[in-house]
């Protein structure tokens, strides 16, 4: 059918005009009547002869588009052309599909038996099993925490305690009774995300009043690489790949969930940009990177990490210079051990070398060091370090344990 529903409008222009004629006058000669109206005659028998043929295709035309136009609104409907054309009402259905599965999380916090303060974010119930139910937070929620509580959609209170949590990709999963869930939530696939997809953010900011608040956006972009966690000197201590969207995330909405049109999560609501100037710049972990820190919780309590046994500064940042490690000029970049312990000590490796490769790869400073050794690397295995000693290049190899303080 047609799309603007107007059968009233024409584009056509009198035949007349398109001649450049002038309409017959109105009052004529019998004689000049009776020959322009057999004429007339003539012609609106052709006329009619020529609409009755013409009518024929043109109707089987219009019966062919308005049949184009449905297929092509069923195939759209239907997903087959690959396009989600936004719509209130995929909207509402993904909304109330996830909404049950996001609680929120409240944490307490003790001095003694002396109770501090207490904190609130957002969590996903995502697992139920054996009569427990698990939620997905971010570590921020929780960490430092003496007890918890999670606060269903319908109200519903339950405590809760922490199975596993990792500082470094800001996740946790807490652990809860079953009984009442009765939604969890689905994982999506967020290696599938495209730039100006429609987002949902679902989560409980500002506390408990505005519990349930949705939110709707779209994704600014599935990939941006950001500082996520920063040490008490301001230098980056990790970074990491997260969904950027302009669906609003607020104080309270960490842990939520950023939802897609299927009603499937694709993210955790994790951290926002905010300042004088800046609006609509919301992040969240990509449920694709989310699943494998999630399993090893819930397996081994934390994420399983190898260590060397050194502590490092950015070269370019070490404050008695190059020259007092009596460095090649040529050398920029690098790690510089502080302090060394475990597999690095027994390897041979001193304070103030400076470390520039891992395995043949080149090391620009702590974040890229630490980078190749949790990502590339794995407890157990041999790795070759290359450095410089007092203006000396030189290499061990050493055996990755693992991390003990990985949680």
């Amino acid at each position: 059918m047609s799309l603007f529903q107007d059968d009233f409008y024409s584009t056509k222009v009198s035949r007349w005009k398109q001649r450049g004629l002038q309409a017959p006058a109105a009052r004529a000669g019998n004689q000049l009547f009776w020959i322009i109206a057999g004429a007339m005659l003539v012609g609106m028998s052709f006329m009619l002869l020529l609409v009755l043929v013409v009518g024929g295709f043109s109707g089987g035309a219009g019966e062919a588009a308005e049949d184009s136009q449905r297929t092509e609104l069923e195939l759209v409907e239907s997903g087959i052309t690959g396009r989600e054309p936004y719509s209130e009402d995929r909207i509402v259905a993904a909304a109330a599909k996830v909404r049950p599965a996001v609680v929120s999380v409240l944490s307490t916090f003790k001095d003694g038996d002396k109770i501090t303060a207490t904190s609130m974010g957002s969590g996903i119930i995502f697992e139920k099993t054996g009569g427990k139910a698990r939620v997905v937070t971010n570590n921020h929620v929780v960490d430092g925490g003496a007890s918890y509580e999670v606060v269903m959609s319908g109200g519903q209170r339950k405590s809760a305690k922490v199975l596993g949590k990792d500082r470094i990709t800001d996740l946790a999963v807490l652990e809860m009774d079953a009984g009442g869930v009765q939604e969890v939530a689905v994982f999506g696939d967020s290696d599938k995300l495209q730039w100006g997809e429609t987002a949902i953010s679902i989560g409980n900011p500002l506390g408990l009043n505005y519990g349930q608040t949705v939110t709707v956006g779209v994704i600014s972009s599935p990939k941006v690489l950001l500082p996520s966690l920063v040490d008490e000197m301001g230098g980056v201590e990790w970074e990491m790949d997260l969904i950027q969207t302009d669906s609003a995330i607020n104080q309270g909405n960490s842990g939520g969930a950023l939802v897609s049109l299927e009603g499937k999560v694709i993210g955790i609501n994790s951290m926002k940009l905010a300042d004088t100037g800046l609006e609509g710049l919301g992040f969240a972990i990509p449920i694709n990177d989310a699943k494998t820190v999630i399993a090893a919780l819930i397996q081994d309590q934390r994420v399983r990490r190898p260590y060397i046994g050194v502590s490092t500064l950015e070269l370019a940042g070490f404050a008695e210079g190059t020259e007092a490690l009596k460095l090649p000029t040529d050398v920029k970049n690098g790690a510089v051990v502080m302090e060394v312990q475990g597999p690095a000590r027994n390897a041979g490796l001193k304070t103030n070398d400076v470390i520039v490769e891992m395995d043949g790869r080149s090391i620009d400073g702590t974040l890229s060091l630490r980078k190749y050794l949790y990502n590339e690397k794995k407890i157990g295995e041999k790795l070759k370090i290359t450095y410089y000693r007092a203006g000396k290049k030189d290499s061990v190899t050493l055996v990755l344990e693992e991390l003990k303080d990985s949680k």
